[in-house]
């Protein structure tokens, strides 16, 4: 077969526009943070699986694609809007430095309004597909995250701790479009994500301490106390997550078997906390990341694999 080749005379500033157009929606896609939202995605789904009193043959899938994209809307929307309020300090670090906003490549005004767009759809959108409740959680999750969060974050250590709140609220969602209640169940789940968020920011914040400190933020406190913070928010709390997975399957949600599963995870999760809260460095910091990327939708797997 012959291969076409391009006219002579075509317009070289058409195939410009057209890589233009490429790159533009990959920086509008890179503002929402896509690999952040696979996690809330999971989560999310996940304990919509868990919630939900319908049995496998009359599930609602429907509703569990309407929650997926609602949720996924205003945490693209949240995404977006923190990254408008903090792209001056992210020019100034290294890792953030190349993202569109901080690097100038999207005007923020233009940013602004989609990240108002996609947040105030996802909302209404939950509200009109979903419910009022899982509507209710997501609004209240974009504000706490914007207006709490992010500002505590150049003011105080515990800006983890108050961070941790409305990050762990993607299970909440996902229960309340599948019950229409908040239940005891889905107060474990969000216990679980509460908990999980410390030693996965601590292995970030202490791999990037230098960039942070540049910028003004101050998620790690300065002088002696700064290992204590570390040991206490990593290695501790990932003590704390055994008993946690276990809460569900002493109620009698889960199979026997998942016991098993949830143990192995959580000791998992430990080991690597241990070591870098015991022999803190880039190594073990980087590792304690991967192990928390592992172990979060792992453990939100087996409860949807494992629920009677």
């Amino acid at each position: 077969m012959a291969v076409e080749s391009i006219p002579v005379g075509f317009d070289a500033a058409v195939l410009r526009r057209s890589g233009s157009r490429s790159s533009r929606l990959s920086d509008y896609w890179m503002l929402t943070k896509p690999e952040i939202n696979v996690l809330i995605a999971i989560t999310t789904g996940a304990a919509f699986c868990i919630g939900s009193p319908a049995p496998i043959a009359h599930f609602p899938w429907v509703e569990l694609l309407h929650t997926l994209l609602g949720t996924v809307l205003v945490a693209s929307g949240a995404a977006t809007l923190n990254q408008v309020i903090e792209r001056r300090f992210d020019a100034q670090m290294r890792r953030t430095a190349r993202r569109p906003l901080a690097s100038g490549r999207i005007n923020s005004s233009h940013a602004l309004w989609f990240g108002i767009s996609l947040s105030l759809f996802g909302i209404v959108y939950l509200a009109l597909s979903v419910n009022f409740l899982a509507s209710l959680l997501a609004a209240l999750t974009l504000f706490s995250y914007l207006f709490l969060y992010t500002p505590l974050k150049r003011r105080t250590p515990l800006c983890t701790l108050i961070g941790a709140f409305p990050g762990a609220v993607p299970p909440l969602i996902g229960w309340a479009a599948a019950r229409g209640r908040l239940e005891p169940g889905a107060w474990a789940l969000y216990a679980i994500v509460f908990l999980w968020q410390f030693p996965h920011f601590m292995a970030i914040a202490w791999m990037y301490s230098e960039d942070y400190a540049r910028a003004g933020y101050l998620v790690l406190p300065a002088g002696g106390t700064k290992e204590r913070f570390v040991i206490w928010q990593s290695f501790a709390v990932s003590l704390v997550l055994l008993p946690l997975g276990l809460f569900s399957w002493v109620t009698g949600e889960f199979v026997s078997s998942y016991c098993i599963g949830i143990l192995g995870l959580g000791c998992f999760f430990s080991v690597f906390a241990a070591r870098f809260a015991f022999c803190r460095s880039n190594v073990t910091a980087r590792q304690l990341l991967f192990a928390s990327i592992v172990y979060l939708p792992a453990t939100f797997v087996l409860m949807m694999l494992s629920k009677k």
